[in-house]
């Protein structure tokens, strides 16, 4: 999934306002310094989802069967891979 760097930074902004607002974190170094943080875990976090998507589908489309995707064999494939993928990069 893309998101813009404008959406990935109100996603800091208000991920970290409602944090702070339910005193569920208490802060030590400056706002900014852990939106920052907050961004580049986001970001990694897109990147990785968007390689084992393109790993998937990859896996999908080298059958000698075409699946079409949409059909509900192609989805339970796709999740079951999906998530072999999870395991291998460790957030499985």
């Amino acid at each position: 999934m893309r998101l813009s760097d404008d959406k990935i930074t109100h996603l800091t902004h208000i991920s970290l306002k409602g944090l702070l607002d339910k005193n569920i974190i208490n802060i030590l170094s400056e706002d900014s310094a852990i939106r920052r943080e907050m961004r580049r875990v986001i970001t990694n976090e897109l990147k990785l989802a968007e390689d084992m998507d393109r790993a998937v589908r990859g896996k999908l489309a080298s059958y000698s069967k075409k699946i079409p995707e949409g059909s509900p064999e192609w989805d339970i494939l796709y999740h079951k891979f999906f998530h072999e993928e999870a395991a291998k990069k460790g957030r499985g």
